[in-house]
């Protein structure tokens, strides 16, 4: 916003402006100025003023007069899921199951430092894993990490992706093989703010648009399904029985659904926004985990 003054019938763009503190006129920051209109105080001048919401990343200059950031969401990428199996004399088959989801963050304002460069990166989705040439020992991709590294301030958080899904130790005539679900994204997050006011009148506190719906949230993601260990499950008995794959992992603390399993013969669905991948049904493929994100803006604290 640009402030102008009537000096003698020419206005004239302000360029310092000074208040009168009892006996001298002194430089102390003002956060906002007003001017009383016929008996309506209207605001001519904010420090700064919350900018709008991005979700651009790689190295961003922190605008001069901002001194915080808020994120309304951020999540690390879901795991993938692998496909199920089938056995020719095995005596059962398998679905397969299905991949973690990331580390996250719903509403967290952190402090910075204006001018700063931040290094703000998002994970991707871990890769569908498959048992090409009858390799029963394998497993889905990781889902990538999700950070902001301030040139000044350090690291805000580094929010962990989701693990893949695998299996181990199985043959085309049996045994079974043993699975494991992808594992739960760490989340690694700094100190945030718990209260406070911006420039422009918001109050922090009140922040509750991202996903989990309530102010300052955050933490590790989901164990894919099923959850507990490894074991053959989801398994049947008997050769050629119908076996279906399972879920992948809820994210942002179970508000965003996985991937789903896929039925018997039926492959597994993507992730999206951090969770993970389901499951491929018996002999069926499984899918990627959901790519991770972040949504922020910068604003001034009083």
């Amino acid at each position: 916003m640009t402030t102008y003054v009537n000096d003698n019938g020419t206005w004239r763009e302000i360029n310092n402006l000074y208040v009168h503190d009892g006996t001298s006129f002194t430089n102390k920051t003002i956060d906002n100025a007003y001017i009383n209109d016929s008996g309506t105080w209207r605001e001519v001048f904010t420090l700064f003023t919350t900018t709008s919401y991005s979700t651009t990343t790689g190295n961003i200059a922190v605008p001069a007069g901002a001194n915080a950031i808020h994120v309304q969401y951020a999540v690390g990428g879901g795991g993938g899921s692998m496909n199920g199996l089938g056995y020719d004399k095995g005596g059962g088959e398998q679905g397969g199951r299905g991949g973690g989801s990331g580390g996250w963050i719903s509403d967290k304002v952190f402090s910075i430092t204006g001018g700063e460069t931040l290094a703000i990166a998002t994970g991707t989705g871990g890769s569908a894993g498959s048992n090409s040439g009858f390799n029963f020992n394998a497993s889905a991709g990781d889902g990538g990490n999700t950070s902001i590294v301030g040139g000044i301030t350090g690291t805000l958080f580094t929010l962990g992706g989701g693990g893949g899904s695998s299996y181990s130790g199985g043959y085309v005539q049996g045994p079974l093989a043993t699975q494991t679900s992808g594992a739960a994204g760490t989340a690694s997050i700094s100190t945030s703010l718990s209260t406070g006011t911006t420039t422009d009148g918001i109050n922090i506190t009140t922040l509750n648009s991202g996903p989990d719906g309530a102010f300052n949230q955050g933490g590790a993601g989901a164990e894919g399904n099923p959850s507990g260990g490894a074991s053959t499950a989801p398994n049947c008995g008997g050769d050629n029985c119908n076996i279906g794959g399972a879920d992948g992992a809820n994210s942002y603390n179970e508000n965003i659904s996985g991937g789903s399993g896929g039925g018997s013969g039926a492959g597994g669905s993507a992730g999206t926004r951090g969770s993970g991948a389901g499951g491929g049904g018996k002999e069926a493929g499984g899918n990627s985990g959901g790519a991770g994100e972040i949504n922020y803006r910068f604003m001034r604290i009083t």
